[in-house]
């Protein structure tokens, strides 16, 4: 099917906020990109860019229900020369779709909606900040808004993407933080939906994060819902740990995403000749490397933060400090080389840059 985007420009434009006020997910550029599923007929229909607004919905749609939604996360960045690149858009509009297979809901046309994409960026272009650790972060996310209380799969829906200019994760750069690994809560299991990017996977968490921030923990280390003794995710990100030389990641076993910077990570890693293993590491392994003064880095990752270097690790009673509480060289070297790539500083060697 060909789509003709609608376009409809504010009368009103907003002020911008100064570049140390931005703050993550805060403020919102001038305009929208909405598209509607208006049963199986229709189809995706109706794209159009609008100026940034609410949006009403019928008390009954079924997302405020059952939960039916799923979203994405990627950032666009200015470069010194002017250019605007995205970074691997087409990995997380893939991963959108393989999110709404899993949740049951049609999927998009991942061509045509990174062009819709690049259209919206080039109008709301002025919005990308310039300062070094800034970004636009784009939030790409689908509803289910057909009006009925039934359990079942809505008929309706609604692809939106939402821009915001973001200040660095870390307004004082990339530093260690303090990671509980919980015991108690489970957030997902294979076969249930910790691989999709969807709302009611990261609800399940929320209770536990809160618990942990109140005792200055940064995030929470999952382990499996199964045995309770299998690494997952560090809250919203990936996670590695640098033992004896070799860096070991979760294997993807359908309980946690696939994360676009992970894939990243490993593809730099053995661009750089670095043994990798993706498996299952448990706990007890992780701490006899502590004590055996094997574990020498331990770091997430996302694209929110990219990299977050973990500088202690708090399990039971046990309290493991890493590299002495400081940031690895490797997890520097791969911050540094991968924000090079993202601004333009850096030779986009694996070619994941993609110009708006």
């Amino acid at each position: 099917m060909a789509y003709s985007i609608k376009t409809q420009l504010t009368d009103a434009k907003k002020q911008k906020p100064a570049a140390d006020e931005l703050g993550f997910g805060k403020y919102y550029t001038d305009h929208m990109f909405m598209m509607d599923y208006n049963g199986e007929e229709q189809g995706w229909e109706n794209p159009r860019i609008i100026p940034y607004q609410p949006i009403s919905l019928d008390p009954a749609a079924k997302v405020f229900h059952y939960g039916q939604t799923v979203f994405e996360g990627l950032k666009a960045y200015r470069t010194a020369d002017q250019r605007i690149l995205l970074f691997r858009p087409q990995k997380n509009f893939k991963r959108l779709n393989l999110s709404n297979e899993r949740i049951d809901i049609p999927p998009i046309d991942e061509s045509f909606v990174l062009q819709a994409l690049k259209e919206l960026i080039q109008i709301d272009q002025d919005w990308i900040p310039t300062e070094k650790g800034t970004s636009l972060y784009i939030r790409p996310f689908i509803i289910a808004t057909e009006p009925s209380l039934g359990a079942s799969t809505s008929t309706h829906h609604q692809f939106i993407i939402i821009l915001s200019p973001v200040g660095s994760y870390y307004p004082e750069g990339i530093h260690p933080v303090k990671i509980y690994v919980e015991s108690e809560y489970v957030r997902a299991v294979k076969g249930g939906i910790g691989m999709a990017k969807t709302a009611g996977n990261y609800a399940a968490g929320l209770k536990a994060q809160a618990d942990v921030s109140a005792q200055g923990f940064a995030q929470v280390l999952w382990l499996d819902g199964v045995h309770r003794k299998y690494i997952e995710e560090v809250g919203s990100m990936n996670v590695f740990f640098k033992v004896g030389g070799k860096v070991i990641t979760p294997a993807l076993n359908g309980s946690i995403l696939d994360g676009v910077v992970r894939n990243s990570i490993l593809q730099l890693l053995k661009l750089w000749n670095i043994p990798t293993e993706e498996r299952m590491i448990s706990i007890d392994e992780l701490y006899e490397a502590y004590l055996s003064g094997t574990l020498e880095e331990a770091f997430g990752t996302g694209t929110a933060a990219v990299i977050s270097p973990i500088g202690e690790l708090h399990w039971q009673d046990k309290k493991l400090v890493i590299n002495g509480g400081d940031t690895g060289e490797l997890s520097a070297k791969l911050y540094d080389t991968l924000t090079g790539i993202q601004n333009g500083e850096k030779s986009d060697v694996l070619e994941w840059m993609v110009e708006v």
